[in-house]
Order: C-alpha cells, then sequence, then structure tokens
C-alpha cells in the first residue's frame, strides 16, 4: 500500500483534494519510515541495532490499526452482556450511494440514526407490554466499501437477543431463533432513512451535486424517493451467535477495519494494480484509480464510525451487573472469563499477546 502511494500519491494529490485526503495520502507514504522519526533499538548482549520509525497513526492507514483494534476489544470486554446476540446488517441502495458521496457526514449520520430508532422502535413493540418498554443493547459499525472498494455505506450492528425494562428490572428475551421479522425491520428503517433524506433536501442539508446533480432537476429526487419505496432494501439478521465470547472475536474483525490491506493486493505495477475480492476472483485497476476509490472511505472529520445504543451506551453501564442478575439462566449466559479483569499492557506485550511476536527479542 505504502508503495502505491509513493509512486503515484503525487499524481492523485495534484488534483481537487480536500486538506484531510491530503493528509492521508502523506501519512501513508510515511508511515514507519525515518521522516517521521523513530529510535534505535540495541541488543544489549551482542550490540545487534536496528532502527524503529514511528507510525503515522492516522486511523485510515491499514498499518496503524491492529493494536488499536484489539486494545479497543479488551477495553469494550466489560460491557458486552453475556446472552445471545444477532448478527443485523443495514445497507444503502446504489440509488442513494451519489447522495452519500457528496454528503458522506449526513448520510452516515442517518444511517446510524435510522437503524437505531429501528432497532429501538421493534424492541419496545415487540418484545414490550403495554407496562414495560424493553431497551435492547446495540454496537453498530460503520462500512462503506465493496471488495471492489466501490462506495457501498452500511452498518454492522451486534444486537442482545433481548431488552431489559429498568421500570420493571425485568429482561425480556427475544425469540430464540430471530430477534424480529426481517421485513418489519427493513420497511421501518426504509421509512425513517427516506424520511429523514425527504426533510434534509428540502430544508438545504443536503446538496444534490457531483454525482448526485441530476437528482436537482424538477421532480427528479420525488422519483427517486417514490422508486425507493417499492423496492426491497437489503437488510438481513443473522443466526444468533454462540455466546459472549463469539461477540468478541466478531467485533475485533470489523472494529477497526480499513478498506484493503496489504494482505489482498495481488501485485502492483507502474500500470495496474490488482486486488483480490471474493473468492479467487480479482480486480484490475491503475494505481491512480486504486488510490482514489480508497479515498472514498476516508471518514468525515472527527466521525465516529463505532457507536453504542440502549444497553450498550455509557447511559446504561451502571446498571451492567443489576442487568445481569435478570438474564435467564441457560448455556449461552456464562460470563466470559476475560470480563472480571481487563489487561492494561505496553503496546510491546499487547503485540507479542496478539500476534505473537515479541519485538523484544533480538534476531540474533
Amino acid at each position: 500500500m505504502a508503495e502505491i502511494f509513493r509512486a503515484h500519491g503525487a499524481a492523485v494529490a495534484a488534483g481537487p483534494l480536500s486538506v484531510q485526503a491530503n493528509r492521508v495520502v502523506r501519512d501513508v507514504q510515511l508511515c514507519r519510515t525515518a521522516a517521521l522519526g523513530g529510535h534505535m533499538d540495541r541488543c544489549v548482549r551482542c550490540d545487534f541495532k536496528r532502527p524503529s520509525y514511528n507510525s503515522c497513526r492516522n486511523r485510515h492507514c491499514p498499518t496503524c490499526q491492529a493494536l488499536r483494534q484489539a486494545r479497543w476489544v479488551e477495553q469494550r470486554m466489560d460491557r458486552v452482556l453475556p446472552t445471545q446476540h444477532f448478527h443485523v446488517v443495514f445497507t444503502v441502495p446504489a440509488q442513494l450511494r451519489p447522495i452519500a458521496r457528496a454528503n458522506p457526514a449526513w448520510m452516515y449520520k442517518a444511517l446510524f440514526d435510522a437503524a437505531r430508532i429501528t432497532l429501538v422502535t421493534l424492541g419496545k413493540q415487540r418484545l414490550g407490554t403495554k407496562d414495560a418498554a424493553p431497551v435492547l443493547g446495540v454496537t453498530a459499525v460503520l462500512h462503506t466499501w465493496t471488495k471492489e472498494l466501490h462506495l457501498h455505506p452500511h452498518l454492522h450492528c451486534v444486537v442482545t437477543a433481548g431488552g431489559f425494562d429498568r421500570d420493571s428490572g425485568r429482561w425480556f428475551p427475544s425469540k430464540s431463533r430471530f430477534l424480529f421479522p426481517v421485513a418489519l425491520i427493513r420497511d421501518l428503517f426504509r421509512s425513517t432513512l427516506l424520511r429523514r433524506l425527504n426533510a434534509a433536501v428540502k430544508a438545504g442539508e443536503v446538496q444534490l451535486v457531483g454525482r448526485a446533480s441530476a437528482l436537482a432537476q424538477p421532480g427528479a429526487f420525488n422519483r427517486l424517493v417514490n422508486a425507493l419505496y417499492r423496492i426491497k432494501w437489503v437488510v438481513y439478521a443473522k443466526k444468533p451467535f454462540a455466546g459472549s465470547e463469539q461477540v468478541f472475536k466478531y467485533l475485533g474483525r470489523y472494529t477497526h477495519r480499513v478498506a484493503i490491506t496489504d494482505t489482498r493486493i495481488l501485485d502492483a505495477t507502474p500500470a495496474q494494480v490488482v486486488i483480490r475480492t471474493r473468492g479467487d476472483g480479482t480486480a484490475k485497476m491503475t494505481p491512480e484509480q486504486f488510490i482514489q476509490r480508497f479515498l472514498l472511505h476516508m471518514l468525515p472529520q472527527g466521525f465516529h464510525k463505532i457507536r453504542h445504543f440502549g444497553l450498550y451506551s455509557p447511559a446504561y453501564a451502571k446498571h451492567r451487573d443489576a442487568i445481569i442478575q435478570k438474564l435467564p439462566s441457560n448455556r449461552h449466559t456464562h460470563t466470559p472469563p476475560a470480563v472480571a479483569q481487563v489487561q492494561v499492557d505496553d503496546w510491546q506485550s499487547l503485540l507479542l499477546r496478539v500476534t505473537g511476536v515479541d519485538i523484544r527479542q533480538c534476531p540474533h
């Protein structure tokens, strides 16, 4: 990745890039090089020496995510409830991707809000009673890419298989084989997002520019909205996780992932870059196209791609022990052994624990 950016980043940066995009191009090129400084490691026994250069710490840099991901997962382990969880995915139709490209901050926030409203509303309606309104626990992670690096905004959500009503102190479990009917999730999510989008366009909060400029023609946007109400959106809920430990492993795979890493780059020449897609499939593009597609997935400045709702929001953290006492006793509700003690390591020890590589060991 860094070699491609060093060879072709200047050509891309010569175009109309934002300050943030220029920063990403620069950081990926300079990460762990002498340009960012560093120190010299020396073995006190054999006097072997090697330089260790600093990381750029840019959240879009694929080199800088592994330890941050591992540390984040360990910090979250004391929040996850020892119960079943479902994996729910919300996607934005292809027709809305030009609007997302022109208005990423608005669209990504609206995607989170629509998913939150959908899950919270159905939790209260489908699990509750006239005297109780149970709250689900949700951790949502934003992804914006396809395997070919095209723009494809979607949310991966981990959702508790039930909700807790604080007033009555009761836990309301969901069905064991599914969370809610997928048709209900899809229809409520679709109507919630489209209502918000329609209001935002009328208020001027969403700009129909760039590839979305055709929608600024009279009646074009209204025709799009009407058409989107008639199609089935891609929303699905996977089978429940086997237990809390599996939730941790799942979160570790999705939380700090960037659009592509070195392991998927099969070949890079001055003329083309070849990346692995699904299975044995590949995609080919010029190096400039590769960098431009990578920059499509740069998050707006200060935007949080991981959000917690309901029982996993900070407001419920102090009630965790009380909620656990109300969980049904079954084989899925054992407390993970690492929850009681979250390890706080220096980065060298964390790297050893996560990868098995001890950088304090002299190569000789």
